[in-house]
């Protein structure tokens, strides 16, 4: 059956059950992801860098083939920056070259976890000097937000400490908090301080931002410009991330997202290779605070992976489409009905609404969403046939295997 087919069969049935089927279109045509610089170039393990041909070794080629991306998939936009992988001497003509490609560039990522300086922390170390270090970078990475247009810092820390009484936990609050105070006051309205954590790792007795309540912490001392990034592998296995979501949503606190997948701890994988139906609950939570009028929802949507045996822009164009058909399955469940069975304390009718809305098949519904943005309908099998990898291993070639970006 072909996918109009299958769209019109598809359609009937949503109708049927009221369906609002144009506004259910308008959002998935309406969704914004965002792609990490990152994501193109040549990554690794702790063990090694794992070269690939054709993979980006410039911003500008991360910037081209992100541009790829969005050419097939429609709503991939932007891209986040990464200093200093990114760092060029002219940031205009960086933002002139990526809006050249139908790009904009997204959050600004401070590195504070591969100079030698960093060993015992960054915001966080005992000494004021590397303290200081660590404060004129994400400085200097304001100034380049400014620069490109960009109204994001995404912030992670490695800081942490690995054995008992290597540092007071206390006394690191003090000066994460002071530190964190400087580079809010110096960020100009609007941009937003996104704050990320981390339950381990690289720090393994105590991490300093180590959960969604200390990062919500944090947030809320510094003020309302300040709030929490949730990454998707940055949580021990069995933490309910949704009710994270949900909980962030009412605060007003929840700025943005990471997406990816893992199977035990920070794998970075595509994402919904794991997981799909945590990724469509987790959607779900996000439609339940957009479609509430007292809830102001300003969340970046964002994907952090390391493709290192997939192809890139490969890898990229399946983490797009599994977002869109995990938010396409959550718009379509019955809120109503959803609702009413919650109401009536019946658990078993409550859990079929959701299950209902998750095993649909919304295929035809996204290649019919792709046909009226004038794509084509199966991005993937699309970019495999554009001939694209094949001329950029050809211009690129492959890069030596310490120029890779380390995994973090």
């Amino acid at each position: 059956m072909g996918w109009e087919k299958a769209y019109e069969l598809l359609a009937e049935e949503l109708t049927s059950k009221g369906v609002d089927l144009e506004a259910v279109k308008d959002a998935l045509k309406a969704q914004w992801i965002e792609t990490p610089s990152w994501g193109y170039a040549d990554s690794g393990t702790r063990f090694k860098v794992f070269t690939q041909p054709g993979a980006a070794q410039t911003t500008e080629q991360k910037l081209q083939d992100a541009a790829e991306v969005q050419k097939y998939t429609g709503v991939a936009p932007s891209v986040a920056l990464h200093i200093p992988w990114d760092k060029v001497d002219d940031y205009d003509a960086l933002r002139e070259y990526a809006e050249g490609l139908g790009l904009k560039l997204g959050a600004i990522n401070p590195n504070l976890f591969q100079d030698d300086a960093y060993k015992l922390g960054s915001l966080c170390h005992p000494n004021p000097k590397v303290r200081r270090q660590a404060i004129d970078h994400i400085l200097e990475c304001v100034d380049i937000a400014e620069a490109t247009d960009s109204d994001i810092i995404s912030l992670w820390l490695a800081d942490g400490t690995n054995y008992p009484g290597q540092d007071s936990f206390r006394d690191r609050m003090h000066r994460l908090l002071e530190a964190l105070g400087e580079v809010y006051a110096a960020m100009p309205e609007p941009m937003r301080l996104l704050i990320e954590y981390k339950f381990f790792e690289p720090a393994f007795y105590h991490t300093d931002l180590g959960d969604w309540g200390t990062a919500l912490m944090y947030a809320q001392k510094l003020g309302e410009r300040a709030q929490v990034l949730v990454d998707l592998g940055h949580h021990p296995l069995g933490t309910n991330i949704e009710q994270i979501v949900a909980y962030l949503i009412d605060e007003g606190r929840l700025g943005g997202f990471h997406f990816n997948s893992k199977k035990f701890a920070d794998d970075d994988l595509t994402v919904g290779s794991i997981n799909p139906y945590e990724l469509f609950l987790i959607f779900n939570e996000l439609i339940d605070g957009e479609l509430d009028p007292a809830v102001d929802m300003n969340v970046a949507y964002m994907l952090d992976q390391s493709h290192n045996v997939k192809p890139k822009i490969e890898a990229m164009i399946q983490s797009v489409v599994n977002c869109q058909v995990a938010y396409a399955r959550a718009l379509l469940i019955d809120r109503d009905a959803l609702k009413n069975a919650r109401l009536a304390g019946d658990v078993v009718l409550a859990e079929e609404t959701m299950l209902d809305a998750f095993r649909t098949d919304v295929r035809s519904l996204l290649a019919k969403v792709r046909a009226e943005m004038g794509l084509d309908v199966d991005p993937l099998k699309a970019y495999r046939a554009s001939g694209y990898y094949e001329k950029v291993v050809e211009e690129r070639g492959t890069a030596s295997a310490d120029s890779g970006y380390p995994e973090a």
